[in-house]
């Protein structure tokens, strides 16, 4: 049988097997007193020294958080995306075709913003509050049109 070698002692404190261990009178390092405290308790007195070097950033401001409902969540999408998913969305019900063109309201269905990326194979009328150049370019070479929110004719 082979024995592990154990890197570390069984404790590193216990010194010269003596009654206290190296720790004086026998109470030293008995009782609750020992702990310096509950929780945070001491961390701008006798535990300084333990924030300074763990926790640095323990006392005092630190910037505003602004609540999180009040912070705007992007919500966008890729034109290849959207165009991967025009079927599943004539098929719920979430887009409907007009003149010829798939009308898809973006807003409506939780997106902010339209991205360029990807290929866009059909004529879409989009209707979203924000579209990048590249997007806007993309839709109108296959035929299609975009409607930004707050600018066009349409809110819905």
């Amino acid at each position: 049988m082979v024995m592990v070698v154990r890197r570390r002692k069984k404790s590193r404190k216990l010194r010269g097997r003596t009654r206290s261990m190296g720790w004086g009178r026998i109470g030293q390092h008995r009782g609750s007193g020992a702990r310096g405290g509950f929780g945070a308790a001491g961390m701008h007195k006798h535990m300084w020294t333990w924030v300074v070097k763990y926790a640095p950033t323990w006392f005092g401001k630190h910037g505003f958080n602004r609540p999180p409902e009040l912070v705007a969540q992007p919500r966008e999408i890729n034109v290849g995306e959207l165009d991967e998913l025009v079927d599943k969305l004539l098929r719920e019900g979430l887009a409907r075709e007009e003149n010829g063109k798939i009308v898809v309201n973006l807003a409506e269905l939780g997106y902010n913003t339209l991205l360029g990326k990807g290929k866009v194979s059909r004529p879409l009328r989009v209707i979203v509050p924000r579209a990048t150049e590249k997007a806007i370019e993309k839709i109108k070479a296959a035929g299609g049109e975009v409607v930004i929110l707050g600018e066009g004719e349409e809110g819905a």
